[in-house]
């Protein structure tokens, strides 16, 4: 008759847990006597900064009671919240790629920051694309592309070769949705003053002026009653008749 054998685990409980193995150690007991080897000072010394009750630490930045440096340099400038890091791209660059295969272009699909930033011919979006034009000359193929700013140099190069530049706003958001290909959320408008008058502005080639709304062939619906909404205070009279003057 053969005999089965089963082992089996013990099931965990309460009652059961235990520290691991060398995980706890005696508490180092100070100031018991000087055969303890802690006593007397215990450990601390004799005198000086360090032996005293406390932390034994000056804050960050103490230089002995003199003037520290964060104190003897005035302040100068400040820290804009609103400002904005563009990754900045030339046309020679992109005619490069171009050239390699690694980048291509028609009015329906547009060179956006997802394609420049897998093809490698950048290495960070951070806050938007900026086409300049530097180089311009060595742009030979006609490129459609939407970046978030362009210079008028570019616009003018681009355009000359045949090509279309429409200049959109992303925030943060609307910026990783296009990097990430993401089509499941509604991008951000503008809502800063300066950015509704560039981005409404023909001439900055900004996506959301009358003439690019025309033009441009990925315009979207809700695009154009943007558009109208955000220019409507161009329309907009105001009665001053009754206005007594300070």
């Amino acid at each position: 008759m053969s005999s089965v054998f089963r082992s089996r685990t013990a099931r965990i409980t309460l009652s059961n847990l235990s520290p691991g193995l060398n995980s706890q150690h005696a508490q180092k007991r100070l100031g018991r006597g000087q055969g303890s080897g802690r006593g007397g000072t215990s450990g601390r010394g004799h005198k000086g900064q360090k032996a005293r009750a406390g932390n034994g630490k000056p804050k960050a930045g103490f230089e002995g009671g003199q003037t520290p440096i964060t104190k003897r340099f005035p302040k100068k400038g400040f820290v804009n919240p609103n400002r904005k890091v563009y990754a900045p791209i030339n046309l020679d660059r992109i005619q490069y790629w171009i050239d390699q295969g690694r980048l291509q272009s028609s009015p329906e699909n547009p060179i956006t920051a997802r394609e420049l930033l897998l093809s490698g011919c950048i290495h960070n979006v951070h806050d938007g694309i900026k086409l300049l034009g530097d180089n311009a000359p060595c742009l030979k193929t006609p490129i459609h592309i939407t970046p978030s700013r362009a210079s008028q140099s570019a616009i003018k190069a681009v355009e000359s070769v045949g090509g279309s530049v429409f200049c959109q706003y992303y925030n943060p958001l609307a910026l990783r949705d296009c990097v990430k290909s993401r089509a499941d959320r509604i991008s951000a408008a503008p809502t800063r003053r300066t950015d509704i008058l560039w981005y409404t502005n023909w001439r900055n080639r900004g996506y959301l002026s009358p003439e690019a709304i025309e033009k441009n062939p990925k315009v979207e619906e809700r695009w154009k009653e943007l558009s109208k909404q955000l220019l409507s205070f161009k329309d907009q009279t105001f009665d001053t008749k009754g206005v007594k003057k300070m």
